[in-house]
């Protein structure tokens, strides 16, 4: 499985975010895990300069030339961005490429189906390149949140792209520099349920985070050294005089993730941790994100429930939400919860936390 024999194969997962949803793009920290459904890409050299992307999975297939800077052809047309970013970096192809891809992560709904196929069609190119480079994690998640995030001006942040580089359970810091830790807390098995809700990452994102960052200018011009990072809640005095009633509990619900979060990782930085307290932190990051942030939704709210009714431990929406899936951490019985999900409409997948993107036959 070498790049010298023309032939690879790559595997990249999912992820979920236990704690710290909608703040990895205000620089707030994060605890992603990367989860055991993955996407798997294997493919050899062309004889010409073209890339050839088989993907049965949606029924599609791209087709485009290595050479120069390739123009988009969609609004996020990953495949192109990630060869161009690749291009600007100093890469070169002498040969094409033509590969297959197929995934168990469920598409367009908050598990990072889209980061993990960028992440895996760059670390896949690298390889393959001229250069034949097999990248560190943390330059295969930065070109990819170039790829998949700046390139296109999205308002995305960078969890998913180190999550699914890294592989694991991290916790990210964004102040006051960028730090990415390996928490070695060892946890059991969770159940991701997919409503089959279509959601709109782009304008739920759009929504909650311009609104904080609205009321961060509002505060900013009254206090210049107010942070959300640093911000005490419950102690702003004054400076909430000056943000409407809905516009004080964004920011109350902000500073309560970021709390929770903190909460989390200093349970998750031991090898054996509290599994029940575990349960009940991703309980109150679902009451923030489904009473204030307003990202659940009716039908995931019930699976959620009808999970924790069969024994899971705690749970909550996952992504930027609107839709999509949720999550419940269930050690004990994980199939009881699984049918409850069911039950409810969802599609349950029993997960365990995972490796990062490799290749295939590689350990990492």
């Amino acid at each position: 499985m070498s790049t010298a024999s023309g032939w690879l194969a790559l595997s990249t997962p999912g992820r979920v975010c236990l704690f710290g949803e909608h703040q990895d793009y205000l620089g707030l920290p994060v605890i992603p895990a990367a989860i055991s459904l993955r996407i798997a890409m294997e493919g050899a050299y062309r004889d010409d300069r073209e890339a050839v992307l088989h993907l049965p999975d949606i029924g599609a297939e791209e087709r485009f030339s290595l050479e120069g800077e390739l123009p988009y052809r969609a609004e996020r047309d990953y495949l192109r961005s990630a060869v161009n970013i690749l291009r600007r970096e100093g890469y070169t192809f002498s040969r094409g490429v033509e590969c297959t891809v197929r995934g168990k992560i469920p598409i367009n709904s908050g598990t990072s189906s889209s980061s993990a196929l960028v992440v895996t069609w760059i670390n896949f190119l690298a390889r393959m390149s001229d250069q034949r480079r097999a990248l560190p994690a943390m330059e295969l998640a930065l070109l990819a949140h170039r790829a998949e995030v700046l390139e296109f001006g999205e308002p995305g942040g960078m969890m998913d792209h180190f999550s699914t580089a890294f592989g694991g359970i991290l916790a990210i810091d964004f102040q006051p520099a960028l730090r990415v830790e390996d928490l070695p807390a060892r946890l059991g098995t969770f159940v991701l349920g997919d409503s089959c809700e279509p959601k709109d990452t782009k304008a739920i994102l759009a929504r909650v985070k311009q609104g904080v960052l609205r009321i961060v200018a509002k505060l900013a011009r009254q206090d210049p050294a107010f942070s959300l990072d640093a911000a005490a809640a419950g102690s702003l005095g004054p400076l909430m005089r000056e943000l409407t009633a809905e516009e004080g509990e964004l920011l109350a619900g902000t500073l309560r993730n970021r709390d929770l979060t903190r909460q989390a990782r200093l349970l998750l930085s031991h090898p054996s941790i509290d599994h029940r307290l575990l349960g009940t932190l991703l309980n109150a990051h679902q009451e923030v994100l489904r009473i204030i942030l307003k990202i659940s939704t009716p039908k995931i709210d019930r699976m959620i429930a009808a999970a924790l009714a069969s024994g899971a431990y705690g749970g909550k929406i996952n992504g930027s939400g609107g839709g999509g899936c949720m999550f419940v951490y269930a050690p004990e019985d994980p199939a009881a919860a699984a049918r409850a999900i069911e039950r409810e409409g969802g599609r349950a997948y029993i997960v365990t936390p995972d490796a990062g993107t490799r290749r295939v036959g590689e350990e990492r």
